[in-house]
């Protein structure tokens, strides 16, 4: 189902409205709903997350929430990061990148709505080892400890690697003493 709000998101993009509005006709055609989530275009398969939409400064990316399971039998599945366990996007740089891989976007999203519809889960992620920073300074607080351990894990692990990416210890300290207010108040590193 097609949402206005993603139509102002479209209107307002300055960067990829053309490739976005490309992308979101598949989309929509592969009989998908959309909305906007995380500030983005967003679409669903009976209320679960399948692919969203981005916008970086070099490419426009349609990102598989659960890419890691799909076959990428056409191999131009690209990971989001060195730290990313299950979303793998596909990257376009012009309308004519979009519509050159319709077919392929229309087959991985049949997949994807697969993958949901058979409820198949990513293997659990190894059990987090914190940088031992933090592990002293949640050990010591029994309040932070708590707070920490309420996070989902995916925000524990963000945390972490923000905090073990520092190479000196006391900048890994300073960035805990930094990220300790927001933990406390049960948000995520880049929660607003």
């Amino acid at each position: 189902m097609r949402s206005p709000d993603v139509d102002i998101y479209i209107a307002r993009s300055t960067q990829w409205p053309a490739e976005l509005a490309a992308a979101r006709a598949i989309l929509l055609e592969c009989g998908l709903d959309e909305a906007i989530k995380w500030a983005k275009p967003c679409y669903v398969h009976k209320g679960r997350n399948i692919a969203i939409l981005q916008e970086f400064k070099d490419l426009l990316s349609l990102m598989f929430f659960k890419g890691a399971l799909l076959s990428d039998p056409a191999g131009v599945l690209r990971s989001q990061g060195e730290n990313t366990r299950s979303a793998l996007r596909l990257e376009f740089r012009s309308v004519d990148d979009v519509t050159a891989m319709a077919e392929v976007i229309r087959d991985y999203v049949a997949e994807a709505i697969e993958v949901e519809d058979a409820g198949l889960q990513l293997p659990e992620a190894p059990e987090l080892e914190l940088v031992e920073e933090l592990r002293l300074r949640l050990e010591a607080d029994p309040e932070l400890r708590a707070a920490f351990e309420a996070l989902t894990p995916g925000r524990q692990r963000e945390y972490h690697l923000h905090i073990s990416g520092a190479k000196q210890a006391a900048t890994r300290e300073s960035r805990i003493d930094t990220c300790a207010p927001r933990i406390l108040a049960g948000k995520g590193l880049r929660d607003r």
